[in-house]
């Protein structure tokens, strides 16, 4: 095996290892209010799909890998690992003296049964193809495999081993909920309540102390945690509307917004400053077309609604906060990654217009026989805003009618995710880790996240073929390749790329900006 030894950052260990001296008693004994935008969906890491409920396990867990403030790779509950020259087996020693919140000690079996439970069919694991590079993974959560077969094994007490099918690149990824250990003796004991204040266990820098739906979560300090947290307390807030958001922030209700109001970048800088702050973000906001039923399963239906829509004016005077133009699925500056526009990208106004106009006659529609659509978004100032922006530019420059359906985020996730009553559908992706196949590999048919329902055999081998290119360049050529074929298909009309935007009390210190937008609160203290 060649040795590759994790060597974290100094800057993050010394910040981690000095903070609990630095900050006086009264400042860590402050609680830490964050605004966190829906009521996550589960608190359960292995069905944890969306940011709101990532934001909170990854105070509750660490994964064998994590990140630091500025999103660089730094130990987690594994102090070191090795990966063998064929890049197929990965090795990984836990850190000694690793504790449960509840005191237990951690050991390799525990967090092999962890991964077991995250593959196995029943726990329905929406985010588990995302480590299918693991040996057996994807036989395991389809049910040809038991659980048993999984690549994951603990050598030791200290010692597990992954073993992949393909040589990915594994830490990013172990960074993620899917990857969290789980105490399974607990998940077993509660069954769907083991999510619940007294029996969450995990391994956090924080514990669960009170969960208050469609209000608040609240966190502890976990006393034993390796690192102890400089803030004792901390509440993540539901706060879906960006407006009301704002004035609680103002209010002093809050020390971090999730978001800010659209349109208001300008208005925001004047009457905050650097609290403000905004930073390029790995992240697509798009229009979910649900090519599986009646209208949308024509093409050029598809084709008419993606290039009547003036982007640049959507982001100009809808949003407005920095964001830029989507074309393409895969946003700029991914690693290894050049997104090839389509050719109409390039077009004037003008002649897209004219395009999308010929493609909604070749539909068969008309201003006499207009199409008639329903588009769903989940309760958001900037999605309403959005819906009405694209409805409105649909109706001007095709003569389609659209009824726009506001729907609370349960209940939005679970008709995008069923494709039984969706057409249009607001959309979006953030990247899991910072590589094209975090965003390619939604549209594959056999992942859980293709709520257009897309399906191409010829997408699906260039996609196999660049999980097993050695080389970069191929495997970017093979990506691109493949994107250019979703594109040409239109299951999703592209919109913006995100920036991330929030408010930060000036009093709260190590919230650094970093491409995917992760901020764990054990890396933040309030100044002096």
């Amino acid at each position: 095996m060649r040795l590759s030894i994790a060597r974290p950052r100094i800057r993050a260990l010394l910040l981690a290892c000095a903070l609990p001296c630095l900050v006086p008693q009264s400042k860590a004994a402050e609680t830490l209010e964050r605004g966190n935008g829906p009521e996550p969906s589960t608190l359960d890491a292995h069905r944890c799909q969306e940011i709101a409920c990532a934001n909170v396990l990854r105070d509750l867990y660490e994964g064998l890998v994590a990140e630091d403030a500025h999103g660089d790779l730094i130990p987690g509950l594994a102090e070191r690992w090795q990966r063998s020259e064929d890049g197929l087996e990965w090795t990984f020693h836990l850190r000694e003296g690793a504790r449960w919140s509840d005191g237990q000690t951690i050991d390799a079996a525990q967090v092999a049964a962890s991964f077991r439970r995250a593959f196995e069919p029943a726990t329905a694991a929406p985010l588990a193809p995302l480590l299918h590079a693991i040996e057996n993974a994807a036989e395991v959560q389809a049910g040809r495999a038991p659980p048993g077969a999984l690549g994951v094994a603990a050598v030791n007490a200290r010692t597990l081993r992954i073993r992949l099918h393909e040589p990915v690149d594994l830490l990013p990824r172990l960074t993620l909920p899917i990857a969290f250990p789980l105490r399974i003796d607990a998940v077993e004991a509660h069954g769907s309540g083991h999510t619940q204040p007294g029996r969450l266990i995990g391994n956090g820098a924080y514990v669960l102390e009170a969960w208050r739906p469609q209000s608040m979560i609240t966190l502890a300090r976990n006393p034993h945690f390796h690192t102890p947290a400089a803030i004792e307390r901390v509440r993540f807030h539901v706060t879906e509307d960006a407006a009301s958001e704002l004035k609680r922030y103002a209010a002093g209700d809050l020390h971090i917004t999730e978001t800010v109001p659209p349109g208001r970048l300008d208005r925001l800088r004047a009457r905050f400053g650097d609290e403000l702050r905004i930073s390029p973000y790995l992240g697509v906001f798009f229009l979910g077309l649900n090519i599986e039923r009646a209208p949308l399963d024509s093409r050029p239906l598809r084709e008419a609604l993606n290039l009547s829509i003036d982007r640049q004016l959507l982001v100009r005077a809808v949003t407005g906060m920095g964001e830029a133009p989507a074309y393409t699925l895969v946003p700029p500056g991914v690693r290894g990654h050049s997104p090839v526009e389509p050719e109409w990208a390039r077009w004037t106004p003008e002649q897209r217009l004219e395009r999308a106009r010929a493609a909604y006659a070749e539909a068969g529609y008309s201003n006499e026989n207009p199409a008639r659509l329903s588009l769903r978004y989940n309760t958001s100032t900037v999605h309403r805003r959005v819906a009405l922006a694209v409805a409105a530019m649909w109706r001007e420059q095709l003569g389609v009618i659209t009824e726009l359906r506001n729907e609370e985020w349960k209940v939005f996730v679970a008709n995008r995710r069923q494709r039984r009553v969706t057409e249009v559908f607001r959309g979006g992706w953030i990247a899991d880790y910072d590589d094209a196949g975090s965003f390619l590999d939604l549209f594959a048919s056999g992942s859980p996240l293709n709520w257009s329902g897309f399906a191409d055999a010829g997408y699906e081998r260039l996609l196999s073929e660049a999980r097993a290119a050695s080389d970069p360049h191929a495997r970017a050529r093979l990506r691109g390749e493949a994107e250019a074929r979703l594109l040409e298909a239109f299951p999703i009309v592209p919109l913006y790329f995100y920036t991330s935007k929030h408010l930060v009390s000036p009093r709260l210190r190590g919230f650094e900006p970093n491409p995917l937008d992760r901020h764990p609160s054990r890396f933040l203290h309030f100044a002096e």
